[in-house]
Parts: structure tokens; C-alpha cells; sequence
């Protein structure tokens, strides 16, 4: 059985001392979402990773938002996984469509992370969905497909059940609008599918997560789809009021 997952995305958002102070308020939320076998973290900047690391239990999961695949090297701005697992961090967030619009990020680009991540022994949540325009031509699944056979290209069955996959149709993150249920349903559905004819019977075991604007109002509908295994939250898991609730909507 898969466990649900909340992840909070924070995007550029909250200094060091915001992050902390959310942190040590968060923390007891780990033993409600163990009650419940559902995982719980967040994935702050950069600067506020070490700190939240430091505070939240070992169980609590905490997220870089991005990697660089190279070890070392003069990659002016890039942040490393050795610099990641030296301060504790074993998850990143790989492609979000923020990333692919704003720097330029493939899905082949991707790949190189993902490897990079599973041959560390971290945990990548690679990111997919469409534009708006390409949703209302009805290119979702192709688009997606793609998507998906790039950044898991050359995986074996083995590395591609430790990957996470989150579906965020773009036109749903942070607008307000949400895909509905049956949406969300079909495509993730359509992902497993696609994950199986390529992976086989561990497709059974790879979390996929919805995100797009779910919020403590809707996210219990997310939650009743057989496919969807958690959330990936921005805006909405920004508070420690509204996370909480997500967290209960999960439960």
C-alpha cells in the first residue's frame, strides 16, 4: 500500500527565521501524520534548509527545490548534492514548470538530476504537466508521456520506484484554478499505466502526487482518487494553520 505524502513547496519564499519558527511549530505535526501513514515535509530555499533540517525530527522530511547533477565544479549559482547531504537533505524537486519556463529546464536535463539523486541514494520528486493551451487541444497524455519517457530515460525498474512523480498541469498552479478530481484521476491514472508497460509491476509502488493549486477546501477530494498518493502544495502549505489542515484533509 502506498503511503500519502504531503509535500510543501515554498518556492522563494520565507527568510531562515520564518523557516524556523515554522519548523518548531510544525514539528508535532509528524506524530498525527504517523497515526495516519501519511509523510509530511516541505521543501524550503536553499539558505533555510540547514535550519529547518536542524529542528524538524529525522522523519519530517525536508526538500531542496533543485540540484545541480555535477559533484563539483564552476557552475556559478548551483548547489550540489554532496553540499545537500552534508547539511542532512536527502530529497530535491526535479523540473518543476516553473524551472522549465523560467530557466530553461528539459526533461533530459531532468534525467541527469535524477540519475545523479538515485545514484546518491536521495530521493527525486520529478515534476510534469502541461500548458494551458496544450490541455484545451487535448494533448495532455501525449504531452506528459513525453515528459515522463525522457526524464525517466535509462532508469531501471528498481531506481524508478524510488522516484516520486508529481503532476501539475501548469494552468492549475497558482491561479486558482484546479483540476477536478476526475481530471487529476485520469491523467495520474494514465501515468501509472504508462509507468507500468515501461517498469512492470513496481509502477504499483511509485508515489504520484497531484499539485495545482490544492487547497485545505479541496485536497480531500484529491485524496479519494486511487491514483493519487498525496499532494505537492505551494501557497497553501505556507502557514502552519493552513498546512495543518491539508495535513487533516489527507487523514
Amino acid at each position: 500500500m502506498r503511503r500519502k505524502l504531503l509535500l510543501g513547496n515554498w518556492k522563494m519564499n520565507k527568510t531562515v527565521t520564518e523557516a524556523k519558527e515554522f519548523a518548531s511549530a510544525a514539528a508535532p505535526l509528524l506524530e498525527l501524520a504517523k497515526a495516519h501513514h501519511v509523510d509530511i515535509g516541505i521543501a524550503p530555499s536553499f539558505v533555510a534548509l540547514e535550519a529547518a533540517r536542524k529542528i524538524l525530527p529525522p522523519d519530517f522530511i525536508v526538500s531542496a527545490q533543485n540540484v545541480n547533477e555535477h559533484d563539483h565544479g564552476a557552475y556559478t549559482g548551483e548547489v550540489s548534492i554532496p553540499m545537500l547531504k552534508d547539511i542532512g537533505i536527502d530529497w530535491a524537486i526535479i523540473g518543476h514548470s516553473e524551472r522549465r519556463e523560467y530557466n530553461a529546464e528539459t526533461s533530459l536535463a531532468c534525467n541527469a538530476k535524477i540519475k545523479a539523486l538515485l545514484s546518491a541514494g536521495m530521493t527525486p520528486v520529478y515534476c510534469l504537466g502541461e500548458s494551458l493551451a496544450t490541455f484545451e487541444k487535448g494533448e495532455t497524455k501525449s504531452f506528459v508521456a513525453h515528459q515522463l519517457e525522457e526524464g525517466l530515460r535509462d532508469l531501471t525498474p528498481d531506481e524508478a520506484k524510488k522516484v516520486v512523480i508529481a503532476y501539475e498541469p501548469i494552468w492549475a498552479i497558482g491561479t486558482g484554478k484546479s483540476a477536478t478530481k476526475d481530471i487529476a484521476e485520469d491523467v495520474i491514472g494514465f501515468i501509472r499505466r504508462s509507468l507500468r508497460e515501461r517498469f512492470g509491476a513496481v509502477a504499483e509502488d511509485i508515489r504520484i502526487l497531484y499539485g495545482g493549486s490544492v487547497k485545505p477546501n479541496n485536497v480531500r477530494e484529491y485524496m479519494e482518487c486511487p491514483n493519487v498518493d498525496g499532494a505537492l502544495v505551494g501557497g497553501a502549505s505556507l502557514t502552519l494553520d493552513s498546512y495543518e489542515e491539508l495535513l487533516r484533509g489527507m487523514i
